[in-house]
């Protein structure tokens, strides 16, 4: 009998936040340099950036209250005095001992301490980092005093993009790390299905 890894509301939530960090991206990218990125236009794409914008935050919102409301936040939440060290031995696993047959060093619930401290900051500092700036520039003709108190564009523009470079790094190593399961599709499979096999629970 396979046990449920990820429940539907949460493979729901991960697919829809893929899909829109991507949207972002790809919207954003086009609104930095639309001489060289001209799939939607200035306008339609900065329409679509917004607009995705308010879905990544609402779903993340919405993802909160029930993690909060069901108890499942407790998976999310390293323990405080091993953290530290467990995060050490994932990394030093996905850096090294991966790559030289070493069995994985940390066999507890979905997610291991590394992950739980990476989506803490992905979630709590730069999330909110990127929705902020984001925000602030969006107010740029509506709160001109407080924009120009935060920097300005030149300060504001500048560090929404790094965020949205960090988004795109993660995505990446998050992609590449799904690959190192038990075979290279296996954990995929877990938040396509489910279960630990893949099938739907």
């Amino acid at each position: 009998m396979s046990r449920t890894r990820y429940t539907r509301y949460e493979r729901a939530w991960h697919w829809l936040q893929a899909l829109v960090i991507l949207g972002l991206l790809g919207t954003g990218l086009e609104l930095h340099a639309p001489e060289r990125v001209g799939l939607l236009g200035f306008r339609r794409a900065l329409d679509v950036h917004l607009v995705l914008g308010a879905v990544l935050l609402l779903n993340a919102a919405l993802a909160l209250f029930q993690f909060l409301v069901s108890g499942a936040i407790e998976r999310y939440l390293p323990r405080p005095r091993e953290v530290f060290t467990l995060s050490w031995l994932q990394a030093r696993y996905y850096l090294r001992g991966i790559f030289a047959g070493e069995p994985h060093p940390i066999a507890r619930g979905p997610l291991n301490p590394l992950q739980q401290v990476t989506y803490l900051a992905i979630l709590n500092l730069l999330l909110p980092a990127q929705v902020l700036t984001g925000v602030a520039m969006w107010g740029l003709d509506r709160w001109p005093a407080l924009i120009e108190r935060l920097g300005g564009l030149g300060v504001l523009l500048p560090l929404h993009t790094l965020l949205a470079w960090f988004f795109a790094a993660f995505l990446v190593a998050h992609v590449y790390l799904t690959t190192t399961g038990e075979t290279p599709l296996a954990n995929l499979r877990s938040m396509l299905g489910g279960d630990e096999g893949g099938a739907a629970p």
